[in-house]
């Protein structure tokens, strides 16, 4: 289309009354949100969705009387608390209270007490100075209750796996005090479980303890992790075990779209099988580059390697290859390793090297700042193939990270 048709399809929007402001409030109402503006000058409202009385039981009427002052003990006068010093604020140069997002308990006529988010920008006029406040304020009871229904699941599950867990630790404990003349085996795997019980409960306390689950929601979570740096940390986690280690990061990109926590976790689990399965003075290599499109992160021992007929089987549940007897382990470390990688649109495989040891790949997807795909069609984290890609770049991650430290008593 070129350009003077397009001037003319934006006059007969205009002419229609379907302006740009329209359009936007339409986008806003359809998501479920209503949509609201307040005049600066006036700390009135200009134009509120109609939803608003079915989600909070007032008359848009009476959203002038409270914020206008005419109520101002009114429960709506929250809505707007601190919009002064806001505005002060944002006149003086000051830009860090520009977008907000707040989250607090909000009345309604009829009692109630409801959750509600609210997202809201201030707009600049000709001059330069604040002339409205824009946002979206939406019920986020359904939110609420799935977080406090993911606190009960990891509340039970810490519960079933604890319980079994202190048995067994309580019994290999009497059975280290009461077997002292045991022979060195026995001694050696009562230390086997004991590390085994330690390891897991540690695991507990990481990901499935009171506090981590009451973190969720304080703030988001980051979107990506910096390749170069999980290489590092990888290193230290060798080091840490005194080991010796081969680091190698050709030419990585600075970030990579992920669930960072997850993606540790993948790499932890393959140097943790480099450490226990590598030789024990050999020298276990991580590898970084570009590769088919994305990047490919390598563990390398130089142990005996993977025995013939196992380099799938060791990625299946519960699975341990035929050279663990003896080792500790539950068979669940390389698949949940994988399932991460595979949730991540990546693979993960393994390959013995003719100079020996295994090799462990893992690669992902580079997107460029374009957002990630999860699960591809058929792979063992989405058999459905339907998994939604998430779309965003890196840059509208960082801000909404910002916003969300700011929930304080700004609109």
């Amino acid at each position: 289309m070129n350009c003077s048709a397009r001037g003319n399809s934006l006059s007969a929007a205009a002419r229609s009354g379907h302006d740009i402001g329209e359009q936007f409030r339409a986008i806003a109402e359809l998501g479920g949100a209503v949509a609201w503006i307040i005049d600066c000058a006036s700390g009135l409202p200009t134009y509120i969705s109609p939803s608003i009385e079915q989600l909070l039981g007032y008359e848009r009427a009476e959203f002038h009387d409270q914020l206008g002052g005419k109520n101002s003990d009114g429960p709506l006068t929250e809505l707007c608390a601190g919009l002064s010093a806001r505005l002060q604020r944002f006149s003086a140069g000051d830009q860090s209270r520009r977008c907000l997002v707040r989250q607090f308990e909000q009345r309604c006529k009829d009692g109630r007490v409801i959750p509600i988010e609210v997202v809201s920008t201030l707009l600049a006029n000709e001059n330069g100075a604040p002339g409205a406040l824009v946002g979206a304020l939406r019920d986020i009871s359904e939110r609420r209750e799935q977080e406090r229904a993911q606190r009960r699941f990891a509340s039970m599950l810490n519960h079933e796996f604890r319980t079994p867990l202190s048995t067994i630790d309580g019994a290999i404990q009497r059975l280290e005090v009461t077997g002292a003349r045991a022979d060195d085996a026995t001694r050696q795997r009562y230390r086997k479980i004991q590390n085994a019980v330690d390891r897991l409960t540690g695991m507990l306390d990481e990901y499935l303890s009171p506090e981590r689950m009451d973190a969720i929601g304080r703030k988001r979570a980051p979107a990506s992790a910096a390749p170069r740096q999980l290489l590092e940390q990888g290193a230290e986690q060798v080091r840490a075990a005194g080991r010796p280690v081969l680091v190698q990061a050709g030419d990585l990109p600075q970030w990579l779209r992920c669930e960072p926590e997850g993606l540790r976790l993948a790499l932890k689990v393959l140097i943790e099988n480099a450490i226990q399965y590598g030789a024990p003075d050999g020298v276990i290599e991580l590898h970084g580059r570009r590769a088919d499109g994305g990047i490919e992160l390598v563990v390398r021992d130089h142990g005996a390697g993977v025995a013939g007929g196992d380099s799938e089987l060791i990625f299946g549940k519960g699975y341990r290859g035929r050279n663990s007897a003896g080792r500790p382990g539950s068979g669940l470390g390389l698949y949940m390793a994988r399932s991460v990688v595979e949730v991540h649109g990546g693979s993960l495989t393994v390959c013995n090297m003719e100079q020996g040891g295994a090799s462990f790949r893992l690669w992902l997807p580079a997107h460029n700042g374009l957002g990630r795909p999860l699960a591809p069609h058929g792979s063992a984290a989405d058999p459905s193939g339907k998994q939604e890609e998430r779309v965003g770049d890196e840059q509208k991650s960082h801000q909404l990270n910002e916003h969300e430290t700011n929930k304080m008593a700004n609109p």
